[in-house]
This record gives structure tokens, sequence and C-alpha cells, in this order.
């Protein structure tokens, strides 16, 4: 029993290291929504929930989208229901896609726990769901967006971002562009219609020129959509009040709720195994270690 116990502490802070510490690192949070209504354990559409979370990890590992309706048509009550998709980027492989919603269903869940309708935006994949059915509806709704400095004087520049833009406007689902020294990317949900996509592209477009002007580099997601653009050496070259708080808060939530369980269990193994504790203590010390540096 003893052993049995000292392994499962061991892969257990393994676990909170490695796999909250080194996926939140590793898959950049850009933004997140919940719902403010929240269920009580043991509703159906807790259930529900669970088994859509478990279908995207095993989807995800094939292909790069899908799309869920959980309980719909069931006996259990229709406010049970739990409709909902997940989309890796489009040049992301299969193996990438699946850790990158492995990623994303470990930080949904810490950031809106019991909560009936919930995003979340990392930069390799995204993850919804929701109670009411939003499949197949155009939301062209601006979720988040994020401009670096702006170039002046530089009529080259504006000309082949120009040109990439239209490209990108012209293209459905997963479209790469390049001119000169422009690049860019854009993307729609798998549930959008052809029309539906190029309608949201555009609109995501427009508001890539409108709302950030000048910029060297650019993102704007809307609600099914997103457009980006970059100048070659500035895609990361964002001004101050633009940087990534959002992750680093990710950051610190995971490394938070990870330290607390770290006390748990360890008041647990010393109650069970007093003569083990400087074996878990060295793997405590490494894991806030870790986090530490996940932090700054």
């Amino acid at each position: 029993m003893l052993g049995s116990l000292e392994s499962y502490s061991t892969l257990h802070f393994l676990f909170l290291c490695l796999s909250y510490g080194v996926l939140v690192k590793a898959h950049t949070f850009i933004y997140a929504g919940c719902s403010q209504e929240k269920y009580g354990p043991n509703l159906p559409f807790e259930g529900n929930l669970n088994s859509f979370l478990s279908s995207v990890v095993t989807s995800s590992s094939q292909v790069s989208y899908n799309a869920y309706a959980v309980g719909n048509g069931s006996s259990t009550s229709p406010e049970g229901t739990v409709y909902g998709l997940y989309q890796c980027r489009g040049d992301l492989q299969t193996a990438d896609c699946s850790k990158c919603m492995v990623s994303a269903i470990s930080q949904i869940g810490l950031l809106c726990p019991y909560s009936y309708g919930a995003s979340l935006q990392l930069e390799g994949c995204y993850l919804r769901y929701e109670r009411a059915s939003f499949l197949g509806m155009l939301d062209t709704s601006l979720e988040f967006k994020k401009c670096s400095k702006s170039v002046e004087n530089d009529v080259e520049f504006f000309r082949r971002r120009d040109d990439v833009l239209a490209d990108l406007q012209a293209g459905v689902g997963f479209k790469v562009s390049s001119s000169g020294m422009v690049e860019g990317f854009a993307q729609c949900l798998g549930d959008l219609s052809s029309t539906d996509c190029s309608s949201c592209i555009g609109d995501a477009v427009g508001k890539l020129k409108t709302l950030c002007g000048s910029a060297a580099s650019a993102d704007i997601f809307l609600g099914q959509c997103y457009a980006r653009y970059w100048a070659s050496g500035h895609y990361e070259e964002f001004s101050p009040d633009h940087k990534d708080d959002n992750g680093k808060t990710v950051a610190i939530i995971v490394g938070t709720l990870a330290g607390l369980a770290v006390v748990i269990v360890l008041l647990s193994f010393c109650r069970a195994a007093p003569g083990n504790v400087s074996m878990l203590l060295l793997h405590i010390i490494n894991c806030f270690s870790f986090l530490s540096y996940l932090q700054t």
C-alpha cells in the first residue's frame, strides 16, 4: 500500500509540473471567455461536457476540426445538451493539434469552472462549448486584437501588406499568403459555409486596417475567424501596452492551483508515510522551481 501511494504521489507531481506547466508555456494563451451562468455538480450537463471533452481529445489525434451535440435528442433534459467544437490551426501536424487540445482542455477547466459556456483561443487551437446551439451561425463580433508599433512612410510595406490582405480575403478555410517582406494567414471555423467564411474574413481584414492602421504586425480574432499579418522579423515585436499579460495570468493561476494541490497531497502523504517525506520534498522543490520559471 505504501509503495502504491508513493508512486501515485510522484506521478501526481509530475503531472502537475509537466502537464500543466509545460503545456501552458508551449501553447500561448490569446483570449478566453466564460458564461456567468454556472451548473451544479452531478447534473446531466456535467456528464455531457465531460463526454464532449473526452471526444475532443480522441478526435484531435486524427482530424484538426470536429463539432458535437452531446445529449441532443436523448431522454435527458434539453438543458443538459452540450454543443461544442474544436479546431487547430491549418498548418499544425496532427500530433501537435492533439497536444494543443489537451492544453486547451486543461486551461479552460481552470479558467471557466462549472460554466455553461466557455471559449478558449490558444496560438495553435480553439475550443468552445455552450448549452445552446451556435454551430453554423455567423458571428463576426470582435474577440481580440493585437497591434504592433506603426510603420512610418513606407510605401512599399503598405503595398505589400494590402496585397497579402487581399489574397487572404479571397481564401476559404485556412489561407497563407506572402508578398515580399510581408506574410500573413487567415482561418475560419469549420462550421461556416464558404459564403459566411468569406464574409467573416472580409470583416477581419477590414478591422485589421481600421483598428491597427499602419502597424507592422497585427492580429484580429472574430467570433468565427481570424486574420493576421506581419513584416518579416516583426511578428513578435509588439509595443509594451500589448504584451501578453493574459498568458502570464494563466500561468500564475495554474501555478497557484498546482501549489495548493501540492500542499493537499503533501499532508495526505505525510500522514500515510512520514518516513518518505524527504523524497517528496525534493519533488515539491523541483516543481515550484519550474513553476517560478514559468511565471517569469
